[in-house]
């Protein structure tokens, strides 16, 4: 018996939502306030992934000025219809409810179509008889009479005249009574009925999705008795798989059905530093309602294989050595992009600006940043840096501009120091330093789970050690809040002073298990 692991796309990539076209599969997450925006998957066998490019990958597509980590992109869905692709999703910060379509899921994707729509998390379905749907979570149209009194709703949708027309219809409120933050609505037309599917209760630990049907789309929607469908939060703060839901369904070209979700791996305590990630888990259909993860009603973190036609993972590089004229599709920037990088100024190296943008601030500094996909891993890169007074780079350890770390190499009253500053609740501290003169410097991070290390050195393979036990868990959600994970990477800042500077990474190296 062949079986796979969980989570099928480790590290920060959240919120879900597949299409099959043929005999391929397509996904895409959200990505908040980062660029390029909305990650875009293609897979043969559901369980090995590969990156084909971002929907919104054009500053057009993706206004984020001044918009925090865990704002801008919301909760895409990405379906197919007549040779076209659709990915709608929310711009939480700038025009609210939009879709961009495309002929070919690796773009170009079209500018945005924004929507008269309230609320987010919009889906977009397609009928037998030609009429489009459209989905989404909205406030109470009553009022909210307390917080995440909302209901997942439905508006016939004009493709041609790229507007919603028709009556909006409140579709349900959830399975339990005064449930909170019913979102993530898709609907699914299955032997006669449609399925509206959801998550309920928030996106913490007490996420659960439900299910209800109805043989008109427009309602009335009766719940399954058996609801939640899928949850984890009554195993307990202990269990390694939290927050389970904002699930997507996809029926295979041989008849399986299977679901892919968000959960999150604790370690280290109840903390979650590589945010929401993306798993994958059957569905059977039981007596008209479908049945999350047979047998154990639980996610779990391997399954037996999809009856698909098996394809060898495609193993990362660990070391990317800048020495293609773009980046690759795993690194991304804050907010919308500037002119901060170049990989030809010099060739087989990444040239970052030092400009005054800092880390702490709600802009675009310089830092180019990739997730974190393991408990324990290792991060390293060479530099070549002559900072002047207060000028800084080195390695980010990202969670958002209030909670980081900073392994900079900086000059500080005329003295050149290695620094690991410490940034949490936005309060900066330095927790060591080391005087260097070096013209290239070697930076290594080592992270047992919650245990961090950080090494330097101006030679090859002889690394010093500046600090260990250093606590990771500030890299946490849990502890800085907001909906991202960890993210990691080379910056460069002169700390709101003028400079004409610039750092350049010969390399950088990401080693997980």
């Amino acid at each position: 018996m062949k079986t796979f692991q969980n989570p099928i796309l480790p590290g920060f990539y959240p919120d879900p939502s597949v299409c099959r076209v043929g005999d391929d599969y397509y996904l895409v997450t959200s990505s908040f306030a980062y660029f390029p925006g909305v990650p875009i998957f293609h897979s043969k066998d559901l369980v090995n992934w590969e990156q084909i490019g971002h929907v919104l990958d054009r500053p057009s597509q993706l206004p984020l000025k001044g918009q925090q980590q865990s704002q801008g992109i919301f909760a895409p869905t990405i379906r197919y219809h007549d040779g076209v692709f659709y990915m709608i999703t929310t711009n939480v910060g700038y025009g609210g409810n939009f879709y961009v379509t495309a002929t070919d899921p690796a773009g170009p994707w079209s500018d945005p179509i924004y929507l008269d729509a309230p609320g987010i998390d919009p889906s977009l379905f397609f009928d037998d008889d030609g009429r489009v749907y459209y989905t989404g979570t909205r406030p109470a149209p009553e009022g909210e009479k307390y917080s995440g009194n909302w209901e997942a709703w439905l508006q016939e949708i004009d493709l041609e005249k790229n507007q919603l027309i028709g009556e909006p219809i409140g579709l349900w409120r959830g399975a339990l009574r005064d449930a909170v933050w019913p979102e993530a609505p898709h609907i699914y037309k299955v032997d006669g009925y449609y399925y509206l599917l959801i998550s309920e209760a928030g996106t913490g630990h007490h996420h659960a999705v439900s299910v209800a049907r109805s043989k008109e789309i427009t309602g009335p929607y009766e719940g399954n008795r058996g609801n939640p469908i899928l949850t984890h939060r009554h195993l307990g703060r202990d269990y390694p798989i939290a927050n389970v839901g904002h699930c997507d369904l996809v029926e295979t070209q041989n008849g399986e059905w299977w679901a892919v979700g968000l959960a999150s791996r604790i370690y280290g305590g109840y903390y979650r530093n590589l945010g929401r990630e993306t798993f994958l888990m059957p569905v059977e259909w039981e007596d008209g309602w479908p049945l999350f993860s047979p047998g154990t009603g639980k996610l779990e973190m391997s399954y037996q294989r999809p009856d698909l036609p098996e394809v060898k993972p495609i193993i990362p590089h660990a070391t990317d050595h800048f020495d293609e004229e773009e980046l690759d599709f795993k690194w991304m920037f804050l907010r919308s992009p500037e002119d901060f990088y170049s990989l030809t100024e010099r060739p087989g190296h990444l040239t970052l600006k030092v400009r005054p943008e800092k880390m702490t601030e709600l802009v675009t500094p310089s830092f180019i940043g990739r997730r974190q996909q393991h408990l324990t891993f290792s991060a390293s890169t060479v530099m070549e840096f002559t900072p002047n007074e207060n000028e800084e780079a080195g390695i980010v350890l990202l969670q958002s501009n209030e909670y980081h770390y900073r392994f900079v190499y900086t000059k500080v009253a005329n003295k050149s120091v290695i620094r690991l500053i410490k940034c949490a609740a936005g309060k900066e501290e330095v927790l060591q330093e080391a005087a260097i003169e070096a013209d290239k410097l070697y930076l290594k991070v080592e992270a047992y789970e919650q245990d961090y290390r950080f090494f330097y050195s101006d030679t090859p393979g002889k690394y010093e050690l500046l600090i260990d036990q250093v606590d990771g868990r500030i890299l946490s959600t849990d502890v800085a809040g907001g909906f991202v994970g960890a993210v990691l990477g080379p910056y460069a800042s002169s700390n709101g002073a003028p400079s004409d500077n610039k750092a350049y990474f010969d390399w950088f190296e990401y080693v997980g298990k």
